[in-house]
């Protein structure tokens, strides 16, 4: 709870959201497609996580989705960040080692170039997606194989992969993975950051010159997925903040914890309580919604379903972002607590651990 009536209502709806969808056992993307897919999990997973101390939907979907992959690069690259999730919230590392050899290959370290960076995928059974709807890209060039989103998760698996092989004991694949991740993010930083602009591009044309054009989204997943140099953060906060809520209600997840990344919780917060055409009050209030989107509106994607986690991004936001709460060492042996309130005159908190609830009250 809290002294905005609409952050409330926005937590109230994400929460609800989570409840209303768990019950299949795994997280099912939605009446329509019903079928879990790994970006819509990683999102369900720690809003789950946010709301009741419990790991094993997410666990097992996880665990299916290795055995059944969907289509999307990034979202294979994903598979990475929703194993370490898993256990550095519950502190279980079973999953981990038993599924080792397969998140190795969720790294997809043969799609590399010799420098570093990630070549997708235009066409075939796996395609880049960027975000989704299509039409909330930012304008985002697609035409290029190497695209710095994509290049950006997989520099997040390579770093997530050392951790992991740390944990095994698994020492030289922890050092192959740290060198590989070394080199990808001196790469973005060097091949796809435009100094002038103070911005990453979209991805390299296959001359190897950068593309012309530069998304949000080229920004704030590189910024959230810890791509980003220190002296580069205020710049590329700086490029985002004009342009809103410039993606869909996926990339709303990564693009906020974009602004928390960069100390910018004043612009996080008028997101989450934004009443625009692309916001959680337009579902509440517009659309009357008591489940979140598939997409932000109904004009911006006419068949999307009404009960579709994806969109409950604020029940993990409010709680690691805005209030600040993070585990640090697996299973909350230490976690970290650094709140962006915004203009919030109090704000209350109780986060679910494994090791009894958390409450913040500021």
């Amino acid at each position: 709870v809290s002294s905005s009536p609409e952050l409330n209502a926005v937590w109230d709806l994400c929460k609800h959201s989570i409840k209303a969808t768990s019950f299949l056992g795994l997280y099912v993307d939605g009446d329509r497609e019903r079928k879990p897919y790994e970006a819509d999990v990683l999102i369900n997973q720690l809003s789950h996580y946010c709301v009741d101390s419990r790991y094993d939907t997410a666990r097992l979907t996880h665990e299916y989705l290795l055995e059944h992959p969907t289509w999307p690069t990034e979202w294979r690259l994903q598979s990475v960040i929703i194993a370490w999730n898993d256990y550095l919230w519950s502190g279980d590392d079973a999953s981990l080692r038993r599924h080792y050899d397969t998140l190795k290959g969720r790294a997809m370290i043969e799609r590399r170039t010799p420098d570093g960076l990630f070549r997708g995928f235009i066409d075939g059974e796996i395609k880049d997606i960027v975000d989704w709807p299509a039409d909330e890209r930012d304008g985002h060039d697609m035409k290029p194989e190497i695209k710095t989103v994509v290049t950006a998760f997989h520099y997040q698996a390579l770093v997530l992969m050392e951790k992991i092989a740390v944990h095994l004991g698994k020492t030289a694949d922890a050092k192959e993975f740290a060198s590989m991740a070394e080199a990808t993010y001196k790469a973005v930083n060097e091949r796809l950051w435009d100094e002038k602009s103070g911005c990453y591009v979209d991805g390299l044309e296959k001359s190897g010159e950068k593309v012309s054009h530069a998304s949000a989204h080229a920004n704030f997943f590189p910024l959230a997925l810890g791509l980003v140099p220190k002296d580069r953060v205020a710049r590329v906060a700086a490029f985002l903040k004009p342009r809103g809520m410039a993606c869909s209600v996926y990339g709303s997840q990564f693009l906020l914890e974009a602004l928390y990344a960069a100390g910018e919780g004043e612009a996080a917060y008028s997101l989450l309580v934004s009443n625009s055409l692309r916001s959680w009050c337009n579902m509440i209030e517009k659309v009357g919604s008591t489940i979140t989107l598939e997409a932000w509106d109904p004009s911006l994607k006419p068949n999307l379903d009404w009960n579709h986690a994806w969109g409950a991004a604020p029940a993990n936001l409010i709680p690691r972002g805005l209030m600040g709460i993070e585990p640090l060492q697996p299973g909350f042996k230490r976690f970290r607590v650094r709140p962006q309130t915004a203009e919030l005159d109090h704000a209350k908190l109780k986060l679910p651990t494994p090791a009894g609830p958390v409450l913040l009250e500021i």
